[in-house]
């Protein structure tokens, strides 16, 4: 492989690499998507918090299906292009029927 090919194939393997997702399954999983937001943190999120009311999105706490925190390739590139000052993370709430 000449040094194109090898680069490329370098950024796509980061690219694949950097996203994440964190889920907690509540009522049986998989459900339809009822809320997502990008939040926003700074410094790489150091000593910060958000929350999401996921009982107030689906109307009650027993109409909650599974919530999920997710950096996508989008907010990786964010966080890299401002040396991670900048990070944010999409939380996603999913109901059931």
């Amino acid at each position: 492989m000449n040094r194109v090919q090898t680069l490329l194939s370098c950024v796509v393997l980061t690219l694949l690499c950097a996203c994440s997702t964190q889920t907690t399954l509540i009522q049986g999983g998989e459900g339809r998507l009822a809320s997502s937001e990008m939040q926003n943190f700074f410094l790489s999120g150091v000593g910060q918090t958000q929350s999401v009311d996921a009982s107030s999105v689906c109307g009650g706490s027993d109409k909650v299906a599974k919530v999920e925190r997710q950096m996508s390739p989008l907010n990786w590139l964010l966080s890299v292009l401002t040396s991670g000052i900048y990070t944010p993370l999409d939380a996603k709430v999913y109901c059931t029927s």
